[in-house]
């Protein structure tokens, strides 16, 4: 079985299509087409149904999925640790968080790491739901993941970073004149600017504002969560947001309000048990220092 092979494998898993999965991959078809051929050959078995306008993964394809993205990051753990040992620098690292957590803490802590490592290319992508960053870090579709939902078990590792303050914020009006604290009571009432169902603010919502006895008035739901603060300075809603986006949403016209009682989020890095890539194990140092000055300055955001 050839690294070859099982990168084909996996682009046409991806893109349920032979003629994508080349193009995508800058290969001819027909050698695509061969190298999955000559590994279904030696699995002894099917790995995509042949459709009239695509494939399909037959059951032994997705039995496949898993321990073909296993391959492939221990190709490039192991990759890296060469090149390591050898004195050279580069590689990529792949990382899942949801967009508010992206924003805060990942970006400045992205940005301490390509400071140490600029060799090293960052990928952060958004998981399907806030629940899937666990299952994306334990499958090996990225080596980390950030969530505010603490993963337990033998295939995950975690650490907490830092806890975030969630705030909610209003259109500017003489509703809200105050600096705060608003009860959680009363934002319940509100008519609110949310993401959609799964994605991390909006669990959030649903479970602080619930609490209060009754769901939360959702009135406009929109999946793109760089509209959220632009829709409340048009006075469409209010939203909650961690601290440094609440207060980066004053700063260009909102009122940011902590609650009454104040929502406090703890933000985990997951990482897959085992071996890791060195630019994992470093992004971990650097995140590790990041939790212990969090730990020691023990900034007001921190405490409930």
């Amino acid at each position: 079985m050839e690294r070859r092979q099982v990168e084909y494998f996996l682009a046409v898993a991806a893109h349920r299509s032979f003629t994508s999965a080349a193009h995508g991959l800058h290969v001819a078809q027909p050698s695509l087409s061969h190298a999955i051929r000559l590994l279904e050959r030696e699995l002894g078995t099917p790995l995509f149904h042949r459709l009239g306008r695509g494939v399909a993964l037959t059951s032994a394809g997705e039995a496949f999925v898993a321990p073909a993205r296993q391959i492939m990051r221990d190709l490039e753990t192991a990759r890296s640790v060469v090149r390591t040992i050898a004195g050279l620098e580069g590689g990529r690292l792949d990382i899942v968080a949801p967009t508010t957590l992206a924003a805060d803490p990942l970006a400045e802590l992205t940005g301490d790491f390509r400071g140490r490592n600029p060799a090293i290319d960052i990928v952060i992508v958004e998981p399907s739901d806030a629940a899937a960053v666990a299952d994306v870090v334990r499958t090996g579709e990225c080596e980390l993941g950030l969530t505010d939902v603490r993963s337990r078990g033998k295939a995950v590792e975690s650490l907490e970073l830092c806890r975030q303050e969630v705030l909610v914020v209003v259109p500017r009006s003489e509703r809200f004149p105050q600096v705060g604290p608003v009860a959680l009571g009363e934002v319940a009432q509100l008519d609110l600017v949310a993401t959609a169902p799964g994605t991390a603010t909006r669990a959030l919502m649903d479970e602080a504002l619930g609490r209060q006895g009754r769901s939360p008035r959702i009135a406009v739901d929109t999946v793109h969560q760089a509209a959220v603060v632009p829709l409340v300075l048009a006075g469409a809603g209010a939203t909650l947001l961690p601290r440094s986006l609440a207060e980066d949403a004053a700063r260009r016209g909102a009122v940011a309000l902590t609650t009454r009682p104040r929502l406090i989020r703890p933000v985990w890095l997951l990482w897959r048990g085992g071996p890791l890539s060195p630019a994992a194990e470093a992004f971990i140092a650097v995140a590790r220092e990041m939790s212990e000055q969090q730990a020691a300055a023990t900034p007001v955001q921190n405490k409930p």
